[in-house]
């Protein structure tokens, strides 16, 4: 408890953009947000202020960052299991706890799960040898998904294995180097989805609309909210789906499922995340309740709020470090966008600029999911390049 506030302190493991806008949230409920960051620097080290310095992987460093925090919760997943068993068996809070992080950290123990509770996922094996991988890609065909079965995020950790000679080379490697490994086959999907729900320690659960996910080069680079032209019935399973995992997983905060959708309309769960979600960013602006309340809630036990969307439509554009250095400084180019639409709403991180990586996002919403896209897409794509372009992609169409 703080005793400034008389509120709570929640700790949150990780100081990125996550945690940033984690930090944010808790401002407006009156809590008191510690993060641990590994660098003074970090991006959300950079406004919050209880701030510990220090390794996520020494439990003495959390131990420490834990005293005097109400409950711990995380911005990633790679605490050490057994770190967080220890700090649970001490009596410190833990939300997701040890017994459902698991999952978000290993995806043989996920799939695994998933399998044992009949949620439908891509056909799996566990690879321990070359041979492995060859009688999978013989039995389900080839090209293949080679996958660390932890850590691996924006198109890391995820190899497409073409052959079974380049899978026979692949797998000795990564073995060589001690990665734990599975192979997964290449579903022939429709599009990806994800939905985002939280739950509380009390058992209470809330689901936002489902969303459509696009990616470039295995990152996500637009998430348009509700997924255009889902059937309500197809909805309506996903999210009675994310929140049975939830339950039957224990996870206690928000729960990001990330779907497969086929055309046949079934749908394969592709991945897990205990914790707020790029998936999610839209809901900062376009729902009731934004994801990173949402989570302070739930760690907390509070009541949910809310998650109706404020609009029809709702795209979320990522900002990417451009490949080359952008014409002109950040702080011009978001004077310049918002001069141009001031309806874009943007979040930036603080965060580096490198090749590809997210250095914040932008959102729009509207009545018309054409245009709000439209408009969130050249917003994004003027943050990373400083440039205008007369057509932008939009499903794959240049649009003037």
């Amino acid at each position: 408890m703080d005793v400034r506030t008389g509120m709570p302190v929640v700790g949150m493991v990780g100081g990125g953009q996550l945690a940033r806008m984690t930090h944010q949230a808790a401002i407006a409920l009156g809590q008191s947000l510690r993060v641990l960051a590994a660098e003074a620097t970090d991006s959300a080290a950079l406004v919050a202020r209880d701030v510990v310095l220090g390794s996520h992987d020494d439990l003495a460093t959390l131990r420490r960052f834990a005293e005097g925090c109400d409950v711990l919760t995380f911005d990633h997943e790679h605490v050490p299991t057994e770190h967080l068993r220890a700090l649970v068996a001490e009596g410190v809070r833990v939300y997701p706890g040890p017994d459902a992080l698991r999952h978000a950290q290993d995806k043989l123990v996920m799939r695994r799960a998933l399998a044992a509770m009949e949620v439908a996922v891509p056909a799996f094996r566990e690879v321990t040898q070359p041979s492995d991988v060859v009688s999978f890609g013989t039995d389900h065909g080839w090209p293949c998904m080679l996958k660390a079965a932890r850590g691996g995020y924006d198109g890391r950790g995820l190899w497409v294995l073409s052959s079974p000679e380049a899978g026979r080379q692949m797998v000795a490697k990564l073995l060589a180097a001690g990665t734990r490994l599975l192979v997964e086959e290449c579903v022939a999907m429709r599009r990806e989805l994800a939905v985002l729900v939280a739950r509380s320690p009390f058992g209470q659960g809330a689901a936002w609309p489902v969303v459509q996910t696009v990616q470039r080069n295995g990152i996500c680079v637009e998430v348009l909210a509700p997924a255009p032209q889902l059937d309500l019935d197809a909805a309506q399973d996903a999210q009675q789906l994310a929140l049975r995992v939830a339950e039957e997983l224990g996870v206690v905060g928000v729960l990001a499922v990330e779907l497969f959708e086929m055309p046949v309309g079934k749908l394969l769960v592709n991945e897990l995340a205990m914790r707020p979600h790029n998936s999610g960013h839209w809901t900062i602006d376009g729902a009731v309740t934004s994801q990173f309340e949402q989570h302070l809630r739930a760690v907390l036990d509070y009541p949910l709020g809310c998650t109706a969307a404020r609009a029809p439509a709702c795209v979320m554009a990522n900002v990417l470090g451009a490949e080359s250095p952008a014409s002109m400084r950040l702080d011009e180019r978001v004077h310049h966008l918002t001069a141009r639409y001031p309806q874009a709403k943007v979040h930036l991180y603080a965060k580096a600029e490198r090749p590809g990586r997210k250095i914040g996002h932008v959102t729009v919403y509207g009545d018309h999911p054409v245009p709000v896209r439209e408009v969130a897409v050249a917003s994004a794509t003027f943050l990373t390049t400083g440039a205008w372009t007369d057509g932008y992609s939009v499903h794959g169409q240049e649009t003037a």
